[in-house]
Order: C-alpha cells, then structure tokens, then sequence
C-alpha cells in the first residue's frame, strides 16, 4: 500500500482511477499520516520550507528554558555492585574458615602445628656446588658467579 501512495504522489498512478485509495486515506490514520509524511519529504527535497519561519527562534527558546543538566543521576548499579563484592567476601571467608575447622577436626591433637623443615646440606657442599658451577660457567664466558655462604643456627644458638 505505501508504494501505491507513493506512486500517487509521483503522478504514476492515474488520480481517476485510485478512488480505492483516498477512501483508504480518508479511513485508515496510518495512511493519512504516510500521505502527510511523503509529502513533507517531497517538500523539503524540493527546498520547500514546510515550517514557519520563526520555526528555528521558538525552539532555540524551548531550548534554553529547559533544565541544564550537569551531571548524570546516581543510578542504584553502583550500590549493586558494592553488595556483591561484600557478599563475594563474606562467603570466600566464610569458606576459609570453614577449611580451618574442617582440617582442625580431622588433626589427632585437635590443633595445627606448624612443622619446619630442617635443612640436611651442609654448608661445605654447598660451597663445592656454588665453585664447581663457577668453574664451568667462567669457561664460557659467562661472568663468575659470586661466593654464597649459607648461615644455618644450630639448637645450642651458635
């Protein structure tokens, strides 16, 4: 129907026998507002000024009577997020705690000691396997390695 109004308008349809179109135009508000819509197009294509002249004056005015807004209105997306990632936290502590108690019952002496490893090298191997890389390495160009000492504290404090 929309290229049979447009065809109206373009004089390609002969205006006598479109009768069946201007009593659509005069029942259906869609089709009288698609005829007033192509017609204002066709207006301004042609340059035809199909507003008043004082048009542009009257909205600049509407325009500068409206509310100036400086900043966007606080939206509730920022408290949504700030309760997740509290929620997020309370749940991962929760969940640490509940690791804890949980390792704390499976443990024969109910608590949890914390065990040291005590180191079995001794400082004189060490010194061998800092000199021996030094050693090979110093043969390929690559500049020398420097002398580690390991320090270990004995039981007697020395």
């Amino acid at each position: 129907m929309k290229e049979r109004i447009s065809a109206l308008m373009d004089d390609e349809i002969d205006a006598d026998g479109a009768d069946h179109l201007f009593k659509a135009l005069k029942s259906d508000a869609e089709l009288a507002g698609r005829w007033s819509t192509y017609h204002m197009i066709g207006d301004v294509m042609r340059g035809e000024a199909p507003l008043s002249a004082d048009f542009s004056r009257k909205l600049m005015a509407q325009i500068d009577n409206e509310p100036t807004v400086l900043a966007p209105r606080k939206s509730s997306h920022h408290a949504h997020s700030f309760l997740m990632t509290a929620v997020a936290s309370v749940a991962a502590v929760m969940f640490v705690s509940w690791m804890v108690l949980q390792q704390q019952a499976h443990s024969p002496s109910g608590d949890i000691a914390p065990t040291v490893a005590i180191n079995s090298v001794s400082p004189e191997s060490v010194n061998s396997y800092v000199v021996a890389h030094q050693n090979t390495f110093a043969g390929a160009g690559i500049q020398a390695a420097y002398y580690v000492r390991p320090v270990a504290l004995s039981e007697n404090g020395n």
